[in-house]
């Protein structure tokens, strides 16, 4: 007669088939007993398997409180129980249950914590297939077998079994051995049987799962430990079953779904009966704990590339030192900045360590409140003696454990370590910030929630991380000090104030590029010139940082010293061309000459206007063409021709001349002011136009309208704009006269001057009038050649006189010997004007004196 398994998932014995009748199949096992529990202790879930063991259909319990199919106190049994499962994702325990009969079963459960849909939390509870009844024995094997023999796996368990005795010499015999063996493998062991329920389970498996044999026995193993990577071992496990051979995976987690990430290598083989039957399944898994750190530590340098220093900010990229070591390598990273970072080689072993003050700029917490350690922006004095203060004149990280002296005597020194230590801290690195031969803080990361302490190879991932974090640190205040420098350099290369002169109201606006690239090249100037006139100048030049902004002042320079001799917007062009051109040949060899290339490629806008004339003439290099705005509100572009940007050499340059009403506004720019992320430029053109066109009460206002309009971010290119608006010199203010070519009338052209003078309310001007003009007639008549004008212009605080003949010889100073009887004319009137020069036209030459109408 047939007996009934011993325990779950054991089969019938069956015998060969040649020494005994056939066997009837087994009776399929009882499924097991799940129910759940949410945190009300409200039933929500109730199996065919627990239907079986208690009784109760599922319409009798679902939705009923779990403590009435308890035989104990409920109230006693539910709050241990709570009290013992408070905080953990699993618990076990042995609870008396009461059957619908009445009866009590004494039954050992296993709880896993698991989220519903949505935030709800509750319990899978989880027993073996269906008991026996409290006070009753489950049937034991027929009369004339041992127990246990016909469990795949336990044949070496009892005494009678062949084998399991001694050997003569005491030594224990291969049943025993092989038991000894699989209880105390260095592998986690575990059987299966032919329903997948386990059967077996060695040490190892129990201390990897914290489950005995006994708690876990009869369970599949996803009912075990609820985990994907279960799922799929309980599905390789019927391949093998089904004569799919071994299989073999690299779990995910570890044994039953528990562990690190890929630390564990299983292998699933089946066992066979001697007639080469698969009768159960051995589950073999060892784990690769130092590959899988050693995987670990890797992936996290290669992701900390990507996450450290992805700003220009120290304090941002501390903190991301401090987030990328929480929690996969520390529970806890603090990093603390020196205010000003120390200098010098590689430190000595034996350096000797002094006090620090720091300011400590990120922390990081598996735990919310950390009341070990101090918030960010807060002073920090580490002692001379302290680990921190000895590994910064070393130069090198150190590990320290919580029983350390050095650590035990900075905790008597420094309260914040004190705290740090009181807070459960066991393991502790210390690491300096060292990059490029500075030194610029420290790093510190503990250990409290995690039981195992750092090692050596924890602590050369922190150097790597630190260091990562302290390249990015340095070379953000390298980028911020020279950024300070170029900024320094640019505004003081830029006008300071605006000269003083009639013919234009100016308002300037410079914005420097909020790119890491640092300021650019970009620049503006006002030149007040002969007669009342005053050139506008606006440029570009290519690139950013300390060469660029140099480049920028040679230019501006050379721009005033061309401009100071007159010459036309086309020709100034033209030998600022040659300039760059010059600059490029003599950078050529220099190191970083890419990045400017002696500003080839530079833009630039010159105009000049004249307020007697109300013209202005312009050329343009490479440059974006001006605005104008007449009084009457219409905007246009004016129609400069686009010449090539400085530095190309060879083509040739055009001048543009228009009249402009008094009144008229003239906008010059660079081309940072178009480049704008949100908007292309048709977009943006409307926007400047609309801004220029509303009428305002200041130039200023106009500026800040163009930029607001135009802005919405930190520029990615510098910004220099210059707004005019035009004033007039009218006829009052202007006098001239056709001059014969004659000694003669000298005497008549200081006549003419005296007249004007004092119609003007000059009289005290006269002296010095009358002797330039005699001068500069003079010199017209004897040197130059007809016709001959002289023209006066007045201005609020200047006097300036004109003289044009249609010669184009240039008259020279020079110093006259004690015999000569001429030679002192110009000599005289250099010295009686505040400025004189010569200006030439495609016919003839215009000789001018500048004197000043201010007191002294």
């Amino acid at each position: 007669m047939e007996r009934l398994p011993t325990h779950p998932g054991e089969r019938p014995h069956e015998s060969d088939a040649s020494t005994g009748p056939a066997r009837t199949a087994p009776p399929t096992p009882p499924p097991t007993a799940t129910a759940a529990v949410d945190a009300r202790g409200i039933v929500t879930e109730w199996s065919e398997g627990a239907r079986q063991l208690l009784g109760y259909l599922p319409s009798e319990v679902v939705g009923q409180p779990a403590a009435r199919l308890l035989a104990d106190d409920a109230g006693t049994v539910g709050a241990a129980a709570l009290r013992d499962a408070a905080g953990q994702e699993r618990w076990s325990g042995t609870v008396a249950l009461r059957h619908r009969d009445g009866r009590r079963l004494r039954r050992e459960l296993l709880a896993h914590r698991r989220t519903a849909d949505g935030p709800v939390t509750e319990w899978l509870v989880v027993s073996a297939v269906t008991g026996t009844p409290e006070g009753q024995t489950p049937p034991g094997p027929p009369e004339g077998e041992a127990a246990g023999s016909g469990t795949p796996g336990n044949e070496a368990a009892g005494s009678g079994t062949p084998g399991s005795g001694t050997y003569g010499n005491g030594t224990p015999g291969s049943g025993r051995l092989g038991e000894w063996a699989f209880r105390q493998s260095p592998c986690v062991l575990a059987v299966f049987d032919a329903d997948l329920r386990l059967v077996r389970a060695n040490a190892g498996m129990e201390q990897v799962l914290s489950r005995t044999e006994d708690q876990m026995r009869g369970l599949r193993l996803p009912e075990i430990v609820p985990h994907p990577v279960s799922d799929e071992t309980e599905a390789k496990m019927r391949r093998v079953l089904e004569g799919g051979g071994p299989q073999h995976l690299r779990a995910g987690a570890g044994p039953a779904g528990t562990g690190a990430d890929d630390a564990w290598s299983t292998s699933l083989v089946p066992l066979k009966d001697p007639a080469g039957r698969v009768r159960a399944v051995c589950l073999a898994a060892h784990q690769r704990l130092q590959e899988h750190l050693a995987r670990q530590r890797m992936l996290l340098l290669s992701e900390a590339s990507a996450r450290i220093g992805t700003t220009a900010d120290s304090g941002r990229t501390a903190q991301e030192l401090a987030d990328i070591a929480v929690p996969r390598l520390a529970d806890f990273a603090a990093v603390d900045l020196l205010d000003a970072p120390r200098h010098g080689g590689e430190p000595s072993p034996a350096a000797p360590a002094r006090a620090l003050a720091t300011t400590r700029t990120a922390v990081r917490s598996v735990l919310d409140d950390v009341p070990a350690a101090s918030a960010a922006g807060t002073k920090t004095l580490y002692p001379a003696l302290s680990p921190v203060a000895r590994c910064l004149a070393q130069g090198h990280g150190a590990l320290y454990d919580a029983a350390d002296p050095d650590l035990l005597r900075w905790a008597r020194q420094d309260p914040g370590a004190a705290r740090l230590l009181g807070s459960g801290t066991h393991s502790v690195m210390v690491v300096p910030m060292r990059a490029h031969g500075a030194t610029l803080g420290v790093a510190l990361f503990g250990r409290h929630r995690r039981a195992e302490p750092f090692e050596a190879d924890d602590l050369w991932l922190a150097e790597e991380l630190t260091a990562k974090a302290a390249v990015s640190i340095h070379t953000t205040r390298r980028d911020s000090r020279e950024h300070t420098s170029t900024m320094t350099l640019q505004r003081s290369l830029l006008p300071q104030t605006l000269p003083d002169q009639g013919a234009l109201d100016i308002a300037t606006r410079y914005l420097p590029a909020g790119t890491r690239a640092g300021v650019g090249g970009d620049w503006f100037d006002v030149i007040p010139l002969s007669g009342a006139r005053v050139a506008l100048v606006v440029g570009d030049v290519v690139g950013h940082g300390i060469r660029a902004s140099a480049t920028m002042g040679r230019l501006r320079t050379a721009v005033r010293t061309l401009a100071d001799v007159d010459l036309p917007p086309d020709e100034l062009l033209t030998h600022l061309d040659d300039l760059v051109l010059h600059l490029s040949a003599d950078e050529g060899g220099t190191d970083g000459a890419e990045e400017s290339a002696g500003g080839i490629g530079t833009t630039c806008l010159y105009a000049v206007y004249d307020p007697v004339s109300r013209r202005c003439a312009l050329a343009r290099a490479g440059h974006p063409p001006p605005a104008a705005v007449t009084p009457d509100g219409a905007v246009r572009f004016l129609d400069v021709p686009a010449g090539p940007p400085l530095g190309l050499g060879g083509l040739p340059f055009e001048t543009f001349e228009t009249e402009l009403p008094e009144g008229s506004l003239l906008a010059l720019y660079t081309d940072g002011l178009l480049a704008a992320r949100d908007h292309d430029i048709d977009e943006a053109l409307d926007k400047m136009f609309a801004a220029l066109a509303r009428p305002a009460k200041t130039l200023d206002t106009v500026c800040d309208r163009v930029l607001t309009a135009m802005l919405t971010h930190r520029p990615d290119d510098d910004i220099a704009l210059l707004v005019a608006r035009t004033r007039a010199l009218h006829a009052d203010r202007v006098a001239a006269w056709d001059l014969a070519s004659d000694p003669a009338v000298v005497a008549q052209a200081r006549k003419h001057a005296t007249e004007q003078l004092t119609a003007w309310g000059l009289d005290d001007a006269a002296f010095i009038t009358e002797l330039t003009v005699s001068e500069l007639v003079t010199n017209a008549i004897r040197y130059g050649r007809p016709p001959i004008q002289l023209r006066l212009i007045h201005e609020d605080s200047t006097l300036t006189c004109e003289v044009f003949d249609s010669s184009s010889t240039a008259p020279h100073m020079r110093r006259a010997r004690t015999f000569d009887e001429g030679g002192r004319g110009l000599l005289l009137v250099g010295q009686l004007a505040r400025r004189w020069g010569t200006r030439h036209a495609l016919t003839g030459k215009t000789v001018w004196a500048e004197q000043s109408l201010s007191p002294g």
